[in-house]
């Protein structure tokens, strides 16, 4: 933790660091304040000094879960020699983020959109600006893609972004649900062949 911070911030991190996988596991209406207070070992006075309520918790604790998995998936695309396979980084990383022995209860941006859908719209609102982001990264990549002729020109990268991003959340949904991560090879191939299509 940064040196600089004040011992404000820095309760405000380590609440957020501690619950992060309990909020990201069993959701905004599923996490108590006793789960709070267990994870931290703080009082709730110390809590509610903190954050307003719980739904700043939660807020907080969503951007800082899905800068976890969008931290990585940075990493990848700066690895990553094509466009082409900076395409295929997404469902890689996703793959790992469900399956790996650090897995912390999927994808937050998933959970986030269907426990918040019509019940909490600030937390609605996050996983949205999540998803939007996440669709134009790829649409940058498809343009750039293009303009450096690894794919096909007249392509429609906001389409090809949204399948994209829908057929993977929907690998991580079967995958977790049914408990066979098999499933996500068989979106990742399908991704591949999509991809497939649209190059030059």
């Amino acid at each position: 933790m940064n040196a600089g911070t004040s011992k404000a911030e820095r309760t405000r991190n380590f609440i957020i660091e501690k619950t992060a996988e309990i909020f990201n596991r069993k959701g905004y209406a599923g996490t108590s304040m006793s789960d709070i207070t267990e994870a931290t070992g703080l009082t709730k006075g110390s809590i509610y000094g903190n954050f307003e309520n719980k739904e700043e918790v939660a807020l907080a604790v969503f951007e800082y879960n899905r800068s976890l998995v969008f931290n990585t998936v940075k990493a990848q695309l700066d690895k990553a020699p094509t466009y082409y396979e900076k395409l295929m980084v997404y469902g890689r990383v996703y793959k790992n983020v469900i399956s790996s022995v650090g897995n912390r209860g999927g994808c937050p941006i998933l959970n986030t959109a269907v426990e918040a859908d019509d019940t909490n719209v600030p937390l609605q609102l996050s996983a949205a600006k999540a998803l939007n982001s996440w669709k134009k990264s790829l649409m940058d990549i498809i343009r750039l893609g293009t303009e450096a002729g690894e794919f096909q020109p007249g392509v429609n990268a906001e389409e090809m972004a949204v399948s994209i991003i829908a057929l993977i959340e929907g690998g991580v949904m079967f995958s977790k649900v049914t408990g066979d991560y098999r499933h996500m090879e068989h979106v990742l191939a399908t991704v591949q062949a999509l991809v497939n299509r649209i190059k030059a």
